[in-house]
């Protein structure tokens, strides 16, 4: 008896470690595609913030990647080459291979398919030239906070500059008036991600091709697989407004568009260009990352050589107005990230919303349209007012309740325009009042934080009420 039992438990014991033998190597050689994901994530945001930023790699996955996250990614381990300039990633360090790596001025890229030597054939570095950002400010950089007492008395109030604050940058009338950093931003040079904040800047980049005369937002036949069929008449005003009636879901959390764009697939803009219609053109306003891609792949299509391409950026704007810590992101196959990968400083990115409140003009020097900014800020119809041309005309919605206004509650002026980004990420601009206020941390939107508190705030002190 006690024999055929101990050959029994024998027998189960032999089973279940076929069973997770074969799991293993299921996991192993075909992992799912959420697993994947999240090990393409994990390689990404540890390699950009490390290669970047400078931050240590072990605290970016704590705090970037896990602890905001999927409960999936709590179990993702990476592996940092520093020789190669890659970060290697998977589920238990294992299983769904994330692999990033670094190519210098075009920073971090995901390479979901292996390939590094098409990555790294994207690798690009500027020329050398000495940091111009203290002298480019409109009339040079000068701060002094102890001038604004009261700026610093909001900026200390922990309740407006939200959880996970990582930094604040008040500007009025060209002058750094208040900043604070939280925990874990060394200065205030340290390179922040914008995530989709770099949606706008990709409007800018297209405005400044438009003024070269490279461009025109009725541009349309925009991609060969569009011509023949109704996507070749979409153009690139409609794609600016989110108005191209592509299919996309831009929903996050699972493997979904958006998602699997970022970081499953290599030749992003190729991913998008392949959807369907599923709304009339100009017909339905549907927010989408991948519309930004495009964007980028359109305006790099303006040159004839892939490197000027790469280099515009850098030439146009981000040295023009002296954001000497901005890094713009490519995919794996040489394509810029405009929706969601530039990384600079709070500064930095204070400088751009100040640029763009000067209608895109910049020492005196014109860089984008006249007019091109306040056609961006122009409401759409098909977005019910809520959306102009890669910019929102509202604050974070958060958690506001469904059918109510995200500002309802807040005394905030009319003309008010808003670059928001994933996590926290928002520059608010204010023509009327000569304002840009920067808050960037890592809040996500289910904690209900919501920085018009923060704006209406710093708009009600004495002085700023013009």
């Amino acid at each position: 008896m006690m024999r055929r039992i101990y050959s029994g438990l024998k027998w189960l014991a032999a089973l279940l470690v076929a069973v997770l033998l074969a799991g293993a190597l299921w996991l192993y050689f075909a992992p799912p595609a959420l697993i994947r994901l999240g090990s393409g994530f994990a390689a990404k945001t540890v390699c950009s913030n490390l290669f970047i930023a400078g931050r240590d790699p072990q605290v970016v996955l704590r705090d970037d990647v896990q602890a905001p996250g999927h409960p999936l990614l709590k179990l993702m381990r990476v592996r940092v080459d520093a020789a190669d300039a890659t970060v290697h990633a998977g589920l238990f360090g294992v299983f769904g291979e994330g692999l990033a790596v670094f190519r210098g001025a075009t920073g971090c890229t995901s390479v979901p398919d292996g390939n590094v030597s098409a990555a790294e054939g994207r690798r690009f570095y500027l020329p050398p030239q000495e940091p111009l950002g203290v002298a480019l400010w409109p009339e040079g950089l000068r701060i002094d906070v102890s001038q604004f007492p009261l700026v610093s008395e909001i900026l200390d109030d922990e309740r407006l500059t939200g959880p996970g604050m990582r930094a604040v940058v008040v500007v009025q009338d060209g002058r750094i008036i208040g900043e604070r950093f939280g925990e874990g931003v060394v200065n205030y040079t340290q390179p922040l991600t914008g995530w989709s904040m770099t949606k706008t800047v990709t409007a800018a980049l297209i405005g400044a091709r438009v003024h070269a005369g490279r461009m025109s937002v009725e541009d349309d036949r925009l991609f060969p697989e569009w011509e023949n069929d109704e996507r070749a008449n979409i153009t690139v005003a409609d794609l600016l407004g989110m108005e191209s009636g592509l299919a996309f879901n831009e929903d996050y959390g699972d493997v979904t568009d958006v998602t699997r764009m970022l970081y499953l697939e290599s030749d992003m803009a190729g991913f998008v260009a392949g959807m369907p219609l599923v709304d009339p053109i100009g017909a339905a306003f549907s927010y989408s990352s991948g519309t930004s891609v495009l964007l980028s792949r359109i305006w790099q299509a303006s040159f004839s050589a892939p490197r000027d391409a790469l280099a515009w950026p850098y030439e146009a704007l981000f040295r023009p107005l002296g954001m000497d810590t901005a890094v713009l992101e490519t995919d794996s196959r040489g394509t810029y990230v405009g929706s969601s990968n530039l990384f600079a400083s709070a500064r930095d990115w204070a400088r751009f919303g100040q640029f763009l409140l000067q209608d895109g003009v910049w020492k005196g020097e014109r860089i984008l349209p006249e007019g091109w900014v306040a056609w961006m800020s122009t409401p759409t119809v098909a977005s019910g007012g809520e959306y102009g041309r890669h910019v929102w005309l509202h604050g974070p919605r958060a958690t506001t309740p469904a059918g109510t206004h995200p500002d309802a509650g807040f005394d905030l002026p009319q003309d008010a325009y808003w670059l928001l980004g994933h996590d926290g990420q928002t520059v608010t601009i204010i023509p009327s009042r000569r304002m840009v206020v920067v808050r960037m941390g890592l809040t996500p939107s289910k904690l209900g934080y919501k920085p018009q508190a923060l704006v209406e705030a710093l708009l009600k002190l004495p002085g700023r009420q013009e």
